[in-house]
């Protein structure tokens, strides 16, 4: 279990690190890889369960209008347009790693990084979907599919950082 100060320093550190994870963007055809979803997958691990801490205080932030998300962006705007469900999405994601990573398993915590994976393309693409009145099978092409390759690199990233910090 986590003492509140190691809580709240964690907490800030992690904010701060998806922010500044999301402004940090390699290019790679199709679409660029950003460092956002490492950070969330990281608090995970580090943080266990109480990575939801300060994922969703992230994204409270950036719905009050800090500008958090990629880009300098921020609002309820951006929660509302198509790449909304992909910020919400990271907040059940962090709660998977972490809960993967209270187990000793290596099983458990690949499991978990794949699962959180899932889980905010999920959420995004049903967003997208919703929000840009695109099919499901169309919104999974253009929001999950060319971010696969970037979404494997990053899980391989944080489950190798993970096994020298957890």
């Amino acid at each position: 279990m986590m003492h509140r100060a190691r809580i709240l320093a964690f907490s800030a550190t992690f904010i701060t690190l998806i922010a500044a994870g999301s402004w940090i963007s390699i290019p790679l055809p199709p679409v660029p890889l950003t460092l956002q979803t490492l950070f969330v997958l990281l608090s995970g691990i580090v943080m266990k369960r109480y990575a939801v801490i300060p994922v969703g205080l992230y994204v409270l932030l950036g719905a009050v209008n800090l500008p958090v998300f990629h880009n300098g962006t921020a609002g309820l705007g951006v929660l509302l347009g198509p790449t909304g469900g992909f910020l919400v999405g990271f907040i059940p994601a962090a709660l998977i790693v972490g809960l993967a990573y209270e187990h000793e398993s290596p099983k458990w915590r690949i499991g978990g990084l794949i699962a959180a994976c899932a889980i905010y393309l999920l959420a995004g693409a049903v967003w997208l979907s919703y929000s840009a009145s695109l099919s499901l099978l169309q919104a999974v092409l253009l929001g999950v599919v060319p971010f696969i390759v970037g979404d494997v690199v990053k899980g391989v990233a944080a489950y190798t950082i993970g096994k020298r910090v957890a």
